[in-house]
């Protein structure tokens, strides 16, 4: 089982690395990152440095394409050979997925059109730019696309792609493995619990 995670100059690490590290304890799988070029990608906190060896090019098909974001996913919205690349993988995949902003790649790419899809609360209008309805859902599956909400969101979807890929028994143990069993001591993780003060200092740190 094939499964491929796109690195790019300033991609969100949890996007990638949360769903890696479920995604990668399925029996029979392997997950594999490629890159624009192969080397040293750098992630958008600018210390996370992932030594890439396959150019995203070498690869003509995959079982799972999972597409992560961050404020190079907006980059990549402008290299055509990428965002070919993406639609034409789609036409192989069992699954083509996005965590965060890395649905805009999937709109750019004409994936969404028609769709609902969530992305990170922030990207919601930008989302909507490709013909896709924003939904505040943590993972939304049409057919064989799914997309997540932001950044600790991918962990949901790749539970989900687990149990489609495998079984939800086989999920569930990799859930326990992982201790995936979120109790934040906070309430406030989306827009619809966070108090608008809360809103305003996530943007600037956003900004930051």
């Amino acid at each position: 089982m094939d499964i491929v995670i796109p690195l790019f100059k300033l991609y969100e690490p949890l996007d990638a690395i949360g769903p890696y590290e479920l995604l990668a304890n399925l029996p029979e799988a392997k997950v594999r990152f490629v890159a624009p070029e192969p080397g040293r990608v750098t992630d958008v906190l600018r210390s996370l440095h992932v030594e890439v060896p396959t150019r995203f090019s070498e690869v003509e098909s995959c079982d799972v394409l999972l597409v992560p974001g961050g404020a190079g996913a907006r980059l990549m919205l402008n290299n055509t050979e990428f965002i070919d690349w993406v639609r034409r993988i789609h036409e192989t995949t069992r699954f083509t997925t996005s965590v965060c902003t890395g649905a805009l790649i999937l709109g750019q790419a004409g994936l969404l059109k028609g769709l609902t899809a969530t992305t990170h609360w922030m990207a919601m209008d930008d989302l909507e730019t490709f013909g896709a309805t924003y939904t505040a859902e943590r993972v939304v599956r049409h057919d064989k696309i799914l997309t997540s909400a932001g950044v600790s969101a991918g962990i949901d979807l790749a539970l989900q792609l687990c149990a489609l890929l495998s079984d939800e028994f086989t999920a569930r143990a990799i859930q326990l493995f992982t201790e995936y069993d979120p109790q934040p001591p906070f309430d406030s993780g989306s827009l619809a619990t966070a108090t608008p003060e809360v809103v305003a200092r996530a943007r600037e740190l956003a900004a930051g």
